[in-house]
């Protein structure tokens, strides 16, 4: 399994700001080894935000996104000790979850 996701969420008024650095190697599939073989293509699909359990945000994400991603949203209405999830699932089906409590 990859390592944990660093997630970081602010409130600020009725607005928190969710910021997070996921860990994974994204391959394109569209690079060689120093052999010159292809190196096969590994990347997240799709990213999931939940607010105390409910879907707020879902994204798919392709080869063309960087190594070890960073992604920012704003979620309306969470508070400080809410919970906010943040899960993965890449092309070779491997998948990630963590969560962070609101500050």
């Amino acid at each position: 399994m990859a390592d944990p996701m660093r997630i970081r969420a602010q409130a600020a008024g009725d607005k928190t700001t969710v910021r997070v650095l996921m860990a994974h190697e994204m391959e394109t599939g569209q690079r060689k080894d120093s052999a010159g073989k292809p190196i096969p293509a590994w990347f997240i699909q799709e990213v999931s935000v939940a607010h105390n359990g409910n879907p707020v945000l879902t994204a798919q994400w392709g080869p063309a996104v960087s190594k070890n991603p960073f992604m920012q949203c704003t979620v309306k209405g969470a508070k400080a000790g809410d919970k906010i999830t943040v899960s993965w699932v890449d092309n070779k089906g491997e998948k990630r979850s963590d969560e962070a409590t609101v500050a």
